[in-house]
């Protein structure tokens, strides 16, 4: 089997494992007790969090250890606008890029139905990025009537997009904000490891991640809140992450995430120049291979990991269930939309016609791909294509085609 859906997930390291193996055993202890295991639990969180400050450069109170990417987004978005209009009610504003993750999208639309927000979409070009003088003008104020940006609540635009890979000029976009007075977030699950994550350097107001995109387990990420930032808690109870995030913490994954970013960090470098060359030969064999096939996104501002095609003309469907029957393991689109059937947004928001973003497959991989193996997944998909336009042209049904799988 080939693996090219890291994107979606990857496997935890070992060193994660090991790292986190005390703290499911016998140094089991809650970090909120006053003994001697409590207190080893509570030594092990500060460290975790340190480790993980470190990799971002920011001080370790700033960062709120959660369950995952999806509730750091959402922690965000909703946290810093509910706090910030409650401290001034025409805060009532909130702005986003068409391509976000659907923790972003779906929490803006959240604060629009239930608490009354104003949400402005920022668009995007056909290759995904984010213009941003556009995004500027557009936090500036409405052609209504707009107030400098003294109505906005919070901006979130992600770093690198988890359907096709372009890469936002984030420290320009922040700056933007910045210069507004406007509370800037970005997702950056997806650059976890291949992208500079210092928040200073990014300028960013707060910044998402989640650990099983980087060799940890699921069910863990984290959020940075720069200091002074508001932020409403979602989560209420007994105060913990310094009033963030209650519950008991997880400790055994926060030492996991820490870990996991400590060594995708540390070898960051030598995988981005690996991974992009490797990318690069692999998107040229499929456009020479494949005439028909698009390439989605920027074709250099792009994650060093992904590579994401539609192939007009095909089922996006049949030819995933053929490369697996091939042993080739890829991805319609993002693994975040569960049951999803309709068209991906992200595709559509890039001016992509709806037929042909359902043609669409992302292909991702870790530090470890191969050009051999990449080399075999672009031939498995040229025959795949072939295959299935030769039922096609014979009239055979998308049915039959599943039962030749």
């Amino acid at each position: 089997m080939i693996f090219l859906d890291a994107a979606a997930t990857t496997p935890v390291r070992r060193e994660v494992i090991e790292a986190m193996f005390p703290f499911l055993t016998n140094q089991f202890g809650n970090p909120s007790s006053h003994h001697e295991l409590g207190e080893q639990a509570a030594a092990a969180l500060a460290g975790a969090r340190a480790w993980a400050a470190a990799v971002l450069g920011c001080h370790p109170e700033e960062l709120t250890f959660t369950s995952g990417g999806t509730e750091a987004d959402n922690l965000a978005l909703k946290g810093i606008a509910l706090a910030r209009r409650a401290a001034d009610p025409r805060r009532n504003r909130v702005v986003v890029s068409a391509i976000e993750h659907p923790a972003i999208a779906e929490s803006a639309a959240y604060l629009r139905r239930v608490h009354g927000f104003t949400v402005d979409v920022v668009p995007v070009g056909p290759d995904a990025l984010v213009d941003p003088a556009g995004f500027a003008r557009l936090l500036h104020g409405r052609p209504d009537g707009g107030t400098a940006g003294r109505d906005v609540a919070v901006a979130s635009v992600m770093y690198a997009n988890n359907e096709v890979g372009t890469v936002q000029d984030i420290p320009a976009l922040a700056a933007a904000a910045r210069g507004l007075g406007v509370p800037f977030h970005t997702d950056a699950v997806q650059a976890a490891g291949w992208l500079d994550l210092d928040v200073g350097a990014l300028g960013v107001s707060a910044l998402s991640l989640s650990g099983h995109k980087v060799g940890a387990p699921k069910g863990v990420g984290l959020l940075y809140l720069r200091g002074g930032v508001p932020c409403e808690p979602l989560v209420h109870g007994g105060g913990q992450e310094r009033g963030t995030r209650s519950g008991t913490e997880n400790v055994a994954f926060a030492v996991a995430l820490a870990t996991a970013l400590r060594l995708s960090d540390a070898g960051r470098g030598t995988a981005v120049d690996h991974a992009t060359a490797v990318r690069d030969r692999f998107i040229d064999q499929v456009l020479d291979r494949v005439p028909a096939a698009r390439l989605t996104g920027h074709r250099t501002r792009r994650l060093p990991s992904v590579a994401s095609f539609c192939f007009p003309g095909t089922s996006g469907e049949s030819v995933l269930l053929e490369l697996e029957r091939r042993s080739i393991i890829c991805s319609s689109g993002s693994a975040c939309a569960a049951g999803a059937d309709e068209p991906s947004q992200v595709l559509t928001a890039m001016g992509v016609d709806r037929a042909v973003a359902q043609t669409a497959l992302r292909f991702s991989f870790g530090a470890d791909a191969t050009n051999d193996a990449l080399d075999r997944a672009a031939g498995e998909l040229e025959a795949a294509v072939q295959r299935l336009g030769s039922y096609a042209a014979a009239g055979t049904s998308s049915r039959s085609r599943r039962k030749i799988q």
